[in-house]
């Protein structure tokens, strides 16, 4: 009996021995061991040592730091094929545990995190964020890392995103840009929301760290797939309102708030500025920055 192989290894019958193949009694046998290899290859990504080191340390860290999790809606996330992960974003922690859902699933699954250009030109964190194939996005000229992920959503990849690009400070959902709506649609992919909550607790903008045995509870719910089958600006409303609705959810299960903490959103009695407040200390900050670097653009034309 002659065999070829293909680029994946796989027996090929050719020629003439097809039909002795079929009359083969193993037949079955042989089918169900391809089939069982099939399944294995999709259940099973590519090995990525570095990406499976950085799991397993990351998780070592979080026992250490005494960190517990809940973790819900694993179900919703697709077990194959591309999905743009939409995370809320309250901390600078939101993406080491939205990836929990996909290793949740034990499928080998990673997620692509969209992340700013800032954090791949450090020493450290850069040569880190590029051998994770994550995706780096310069905010002046976004298009690059458009065509990046949408690449990535069709090549059947989880693309992690924050729809509302910058912490929000109140810790409720704030405005949401266009982006990963527009990926969904430009890739035929699905939006899965993820909602990311207590990490806050540990570090966000403006507030000390809290890196050392902070002990706290961090919830992850991931919400029903959106279809792109909405234009980019209802398809984006619509998933702004799933993840309200999702957040409050999860809030409402979280509990019990301290009154006046700061990681507790004004609504709930805490600490944290109202929505409103938080967009007018982003919209100051955006102002300030941008006066800094006309200032550093005269000086530097007048040399």
């Amino acid at each position: 009996m002659a065999f070829l192989w293909d680029m994946s290894f796989r027996p090929i019958l050719v020629g003439r021995d097809v039909a002795a193949f079929h009359d083969s009694a193993s037949v079955a046998t042989a089918r169900s061991a391809l089939v069982r290899r099939e399944r294995h290859d999709a259940r099973l990504p590519g090995v990525e040592p570095v990406y499976g080191t950085v799991i397993q340390l990351a998780r070592l860290a979080w026992r250490l730091q005494g960190l517990t999790f809940k973790i819900t809606g694993v179900e919703n996330l697709p077990l194959t094929g591309g999905a743009v992960v939409a995370i809320n974003h309250t901390s600078y922690f939101d993406f080491t545990f939205a990836g929990l859902p996909a290793y949740k699933q034990k499928r080998g699954r990673k997620v692509r995190f969209m992340a700013k250009k800032e954090v791949f030109d450090h020493k450290i964190t850069g040569p880190i964020m590029r051998s994770l194939r994550h995706i780096e996005v310069d905010r002046d000229s976004g298009a690059e890392s458009f065509s990046q992920a949408c690449l990535k959503l069709k090549e059947g990849e989880l693309v992690g995103v924050y729809p509302e690009a910058t912490i929000s400070r109140s810790f409720e959902i704030k405005q949401f840009k266009s982006g990963a709506a527009r990926m969904a649609i430009a890739a035929d992919v699905p939006i899965v929301p993820h909602i990311v909550w207590g990490a806050q607790r540990i570090w966000t903008k403006g507030h000390p760290k809290n890196m050392w045995r902070p002990k706290v509870p961090i919830s992850v719910a991931v919400g029903e797939p959106i279809p792109p089958t909405l234009p980019a600006t209802e398809l984006t409303a619509l998933l702004h309102t799933r993840m309200q609705h999702l957040l409050e959810q999860v809030q409402d299960d979280y509990g019990p708030y301290p009154p006046g903490a700061f990681w507790v959103p004004h609504r709930l009695g805490g600490g944290a500025p109202t929505l409103a407040e938080a967009n007018q200390m982003d919209a100051d900050e955006a102002a300030e920055k941008t006066a800094r670097r006309e200032e550093r653009g005269q000086a530097g034309s007048s040399e």
